[in-house]
């Protein structure tokens, strides 16, 4: 006998069982105009992000100049790890936040957060002043992760999903390319004044802000969310003003949905939320944390501190910085865009897998060549931008895994304890510790860096070979059935 669909209704009492084909019904959706916006909306975060690191990772030289900040290598990388500590805290406290009052509302705080603090930035008077402001940047993008990407898989198509991740993850490197092309005007001297031109580019970051908040206004709440907080005829209307950008689509319930029992709870406590990850899902913690730490290490130590090594090693000017910067993100963004359909059409273990061990090969050649005086900064750039191109699908996929292989109650905070954990593991102390091999003028040290974060990205290439989980084309609840899933 087929299952019968309980009416969704406000007046449905919220501690009784009820059944919905609400999931299947977002799974099924062809891709629509309503799908484009949530890119626009949500995806255009990433593209701010990359404007933002890059922009500090160009202004780096400049920075040390004694008309401008009179900064060192290892003050800079301070500075960096402040935005990455910044980016833990908001990460973890946004996060939670999330689960508990819905994504929508956070979509708009951790946004405003955000721009706050790439305002204050461009206000910097000397390093405690510039570390602050790049703490608070830093949690205002922390929460963006949580929030962002929680509703993009939850409004995302399960056969899509992987692809759709990937690319909108990959297009922090069209931020990337738009600061670095920006960085050539900003910081020339014979358009700006050394101590002018960075902060400019700072200050550009509220301004495109503000377009994205009104972007947002028309993005709805989570149905998925909605349904696991008993506000029924909410998940329902939400569900209805999706479909409705698809006018040719069936929408006609049918018994062959999988049908999702729930019995609404409104709130889970950390307790009962980080307990159900260390216990239930230990395997998949111990995966996330592994891919997440990895990839950390690897982009933000070399990332932040590319600027120096091009001034240091190879002589490049600090207005010319941006130039190299735009091959690199180039090669980012291509990455997940060509090998996105892939993780979808082959399955998430084997490309999460060769992303990881292709871009480790590459990098330990790369500091191997480096250390002996064999690359010319040609040959530099070209292995580094074969090496970012799987990478940077290595760690997308990274922020993929840990955002669909967990409970929807505790979506956000388990993206946020694992970007969290993965940054203060691997990330947070990496700029520091490669501005530190920069100043000591060592080629072999800075290749031992190089080495580390490769041994770090072959560890989580076999991690996700052995623990890795199956979750192409599948729904987030077959995935991980959501705590109120009256099994």
């Amino acid at each position: 006998m087929p299952q019968k669909i309980f009416p969704v209704t406000s007046e449905y009492p919220s501690l009784q069982p009820y059944a919905t084909d609400i999931p299947a019904r977002l799974d099924s959706l062809p891709w629509t105009s309503f799908h484009w916006l949530l890119i626009l909306g949500l995806g255009v975060t990433w593209v701010l992000d990359g404007l933002e690191v890059t922009l500090m990772g160009a202004v780096a030289a400049v920075l040390q100049q004694r008309d401008v900040l009179a900064l060192n290598s290892t003050q800079i990388g301070f500075i960096s790890s402040c935005y990455l500590a910044g980016a833990v805290i908001g990460a973890l406290v946004f996060g939670h936040l999330t689960d508990v009052f819905g994504r929508r509302k956070f979509f708009f705080l951790t946004l405003a957060t955000y721009l706050l603090g790439v305002g204050l930035s461009a206000c910097s008077w000397n390093l405690v002043s510039f570390a602050t402001f790049r703490f608070i940047t830093g949690a205002g993008i922390g929460g963006e992760y949580s929030a962002v990407n929680s509703a993009i898989d939850e409004l995302t198509p399960a056969r899509l999903r992987g692809r759709v991740a990937l690319t909108i993850n990959g297009s922090f490197w069209l931020g990337a390319a738009a600061g670095a092309l920006a960085t050539l005007v900003l910081l020339n001297p014979r358009f700006f004044a050394p101590n002018v031109g960075w902060r400019i580019g700072f200050a550009l970051g509220p301004l495109l802000g503000l377009v994205i908040l009104g972007l947002r206004t028309f993005i709805p709440e989570s149905p998925r969310w909605l349904l696991t907080h008993g506000r029924f005829a909410e998940a329902e209307a939400a569900v209805k003003e999706i479909e409705a950008a698809a006018p040719h689509h069936d929408r006609k319930p049918s018994v062959a949905r999988p049908i999702l029992r729930i019995r609404a709870r409104r709130r889970f406590g950390l307790s009962v939320a980080v307990g159900t990850i260390a216990r239930r899902y230990r395997r998949r913690a111990l995966l996330g944390l592994g891919l997440m730490a990895a990839q950390a290490f690897m982009y933000n130590a070399i990332f932040f501190t590319y600027a120096l090594v091009l001034n240091h090693y190879y002589a490049v000017r600090p207005q010319d910085t941006g130039i190299y910067l735009i091959v690199l993100a180039v090669a980012n963004f291509c990455g997940p865009l060509a090998l996105g359909h892939w993780f979808d059409a082959i399955g998430r273990r084997v490309m999460i897998a060769a992303s990881f061990a292709a871009a480790a090969t590459l990098l330990l050649s790369t500091g191997i060549l480096f250390a002996s005086g064999r690359l010319d900064l040609s040959i530099q750039i070209a292995m580094w931008s074969a090496m970012f191109f799987f990478a940077s699908a290595a760690a997308s996929s990274a922020y993929l895994t840990v955002s669909e292989v967990f409970p929807l109650e505790l979506r956000a905070l388990a993206i946020a304890i694992f970007y969290a954990a993965g940054t203060a593991i691997g990330g947070i102390a990496g700029p520091w510790f490669f501005g530190f091999l920069i100043d000591a003028h060592s080629r072999a040290m800075l290749a031992f860096g190089y080495a580390l974060a490769a041994a770090l990205m072959f560890g989580a290439a076999l991690l996700e070979f052995f623990l890795g989980v199956d979750a192409e084309r599948r729904s987030l609840e077959e995935i991980a059935a959501p705590l109120s899933a009256e099994l």
